[in-house]
């Protein structure tokens, strides 16, 4: 993702005609800075990524190679900072912040159709798998700091030997069950097409796309091999 940035804010200097020292100036930070951005030397700050998309008029997912649309899922410096507690290491890592903020509107437009579906099980379901999900992410994490796992109910034994990828196999299959129940039982789905789901979901639409293509493309990967 790194050089894909590096990439992206080069052509876009190059694109609006205007020199490394000119850019750097407009962007308030040295031009030695910014070719090191541009070269893919160092990696820039969330403050440094908001200016740049204000200034070249492009979607922070444009500028990061999420999207080809420049306009798609615009990200404020206000939607940015607050992705990042404060002393949180988002604050320090565009992917992070990404990447976090990518998954949220994803979920948000998930959990919102199934909330208009309005099926409990389903619902549970989807939660607890994502938290069991979740769960298994931090608890390698809190493991590999060093962190006492006498913290968690599970011992370290059963975490390792894959219980919480038992459990997410089963709440996938009692959501799949719950969503099967409703289309027998004639439920009215909500629209999927994505006219509907971009007109329901405008802000978060995008996100969802996002992480669906990329998925996607990952998965159909893996299937060739």
């Amino acid at each position: 993702m790194a050089s894909e940035f590096s990439r992206t804010l080069s052509l876009l200097r190059k694109e609006r005609g205007v020199s490394q020292r000119t850019a750097a100036g407009d962007l308030g930070i040295s031009q030695a800075l910014l070719s090191h951005y541009e070269n893919g030397i160092r990696e820039p700050g969330l403050s440094f990524v908001v200016k740049a998309c204000d200034y070249y008029h492009v979607s922070a997912d444009f500028m990061l190679g999420r999207t080809l649309s420049r306009e798609g899922s615009m990200l404020t410096h206000e939607e940015i900072l607050n992705a990042a507690e404060p002393g949180n290491v988002l604050q320090g890592s565009v992917m992070a912040t990404l990447q976090s903020k990518l998954l949220s509107g994803a979920l948000g437009v998930l959990f919102g159709l199934l909330g208009k579906l309005g099926d409990k099980a389903a619902i549970n379901a989807a939660a607890a798998y994502l938290g069991s999900g979740i769960y298994q992410l931090y608890r390698h994490l809190y493991r590999e700091s060093g962190a006492n796992e006498d913290y968690f109910a599970l011992n370290a034994a059963d975490c390792t030997l894959g219980m919480a990828d038992a459990e997410m196999k089963l709440e996938e299959s009692r959501y799949f069950h719950a969503l099967r129940q409703q289309t027998e039982q004639k439920a009215v789905f909500p629209a999927m097409s994505a006219e509907a789901v971009a007109e329901a979901y405008p802000g978060r639409c995008q996100s969802m796309t996002q992480v669906l293509s990329t998925a996607d493309a990952r998965l159909n990967t893996l299937a060739r091999e």
